[in-house]
């Protein structure tokens, strides 16, 4: 546990070393870069037109510290060769943020989505934290009114256990204020307990969560699903592909959670609890 706090925290001044001095608001981390390549292949063409086939718009979401590009390159371009208008955003300063403000960007970039493209509803993919932040927005935000399927890739919507108990952390205080999204991610936060009272999976929405056994964040990987339900399937890769090593960076361009996350898209209600096993 200390050598993971201690490389967190070195990665952390890593981060900061490559930050810009200032931001426009009052956050204590600074402005983080994004990716200079910008967009992921097929995505954030605002004159993207949906088909009849094809009429729901998808919203890619990364994680903490991630952005709008990496490691959702090969599902953007998977999700556009399968028909889809795609469109992925950055928010919360590199998903740092408290994730209730990072869920208000989330429904102002819907907005611009379904504005721009006509389209009734959108679907979102989420990776690890971007899975779990718009249930937040689909719960309190009016999001159960325009999501039709969300799938979370690796999503911490029940927390992670790697930093042990609340309160057993001695750098929680310090992460906290840098950046309370970490704090809020972690197994029995006050905002987790908040976030899943209740009915998990709200609204007329399809849920789907993929997960593998080789998640080294969100821990145990099973914290990932959610209560079961006529709209919810909570699926691990290696009951798909016992062959698929992916762990939580590599999971979203694992070609065994783009096919699920299609399967999802593409069909009434969530994806196929007895997907084909295949390779």
């Amino acid at each position: 546990m200390r050598r993971m706090l201690a490389a967190l925290t070195a990665a952390l001044v890593v981060v900061l070393g490559l930050a810009s001095p200032t931001r426009a608001d009052d956050g204590l981390l600074p402005e983080l870069p994004t990716s200079p390549a910008g967009d992921p292949p097929g995505a954030n063409d605002w004159s993207c037109v949906p088909t009849a086939q094809r009429p729901t718009p998808v919203i890619l979401v990364h994680g903490t510290l991630g952005d709008r590009r990496h490691l959702l390159e090969r599902m953007s371009r998977k999700l556009k060769e399968a028909g889809f208008c795609v469109y992925s955003l950055d928010y919360g300063n590199r998903a740092t943020e408290d994730v209730r403000d990072s869920a208000q960007e989330l429904k102002l970039f819907t907005e611009r989505v379904l504005e721009a493209t006509g389209a009734a509803k959108v679907s979102m993919v989420g990776h690890s934290q971007g899975g779990m932040m718009p249930r937040y927005y689909i719960k309190y935000l009016g999001g159960d009114q325009v999501v039709d399927d969300l799938v979370g890739v690796a999503p911490s919507n029940h927390g992670s256990s790697i930093t042990g108990p609340p309160g057993m952390n001695p750098l929680a205080p310090i992460l906290d204020a840098l950046m309370p999204a970490l704090g809020q991610q972690a197994a029995g936060s006050a905002f987790l307990t908040d976030l899943n009272a209740g009915d998990e999976t709200p609204g007329d929405v399809s849920y789907t969560q993929i997960t593998t056994e080789y998640d080294e964040i969100v821990r145990p990987h099973t914290s990932g699903y959610l209560a079961s339900g006529p709209r919810t399937t909570n699926l691990t890769i290696q009951d798909v592909c016992r062959l698929d090593l992916s762990e939580h960076v590599l999971i979203p361009a694992s070609l065994i959670t783009i096919a699920v996350t299609i399967d999802a898209l593409t069909r009434e209600g969530p994806a196929r609890a007895d997907f084909p096993r295949r390779c």
